[in-house]
């Protein structure tokens, strides 16, 4: 019976980094922030019929938001977070660059707006993961504006 209880105390102590309700409560917000603006540039850009559409854009954000949430809220000094958000923004570069595909043709560039909204959406998962839900929010909504908005001003421009 000892190991038993002792395999039990092992799982318990592992799954013991949510303290109480209040810290519970702020995991759940900062990431469900998260998901739902990364949703709201996913799901713009899949209205578009873009390939990193609405599960990309969420995945990235609250892959972000995790990234910084988890040694913020261990106790991780600014400057060290500073760090964490560098790889965060080195890593999503790559993801970014993937999304980008030159046309031998024409030489056209496809798919730089869609790096850039995985970018912006991995820098709005960052600010709700570190607390800065009003931040995230704020910049969702112009990132939508640009892309909404902005992209429908460009194609009239270039109709002209």
């Amino acid at each position: 019976m000892s190991i038993m209880t002792d395999v039990w105390q092992t799982i318990v102590s592992e799954f013991s980094d949510i303290k109480d309700i209040h810290e519970a409560t702020v995991v759940v917000l900062r990431l469900s922030v998260a998901a739902l603006l990364g949703a709201a540039l996913g799901f713009e850009r899949e209205l578009r019929g873009k390939d990193a559409g609405l599960r990309t854009h969420i995945l990235v954000s609250v892959g972000a938001a995790i990234f910084i949430l988890v040694p913020v809220t261990s106790g991780m000094t600014t400057a060290d977070a500073s760090r964490v958000m560098q790889g965060i923004i080195s890593g999503i570069g790559f993801l970014g660059a993937g999304a980008i595909l030159k046309q031998t043709k024409d030489h056209a560039v496809l798919g730089l707006t869609t790096a850039a909204s995985i970018w912006v959406a991995a820098a709005v998962g960052v600010a709700a993961g570190y607390g800065r839900e009003a931040t995230a929010v704020a910049s969702t909504i112009i990132a939508l504006f640009v892309l909404a908005v902005l992209g429908r001003f460009e194609k009239y421009k270039n109709s002209l």
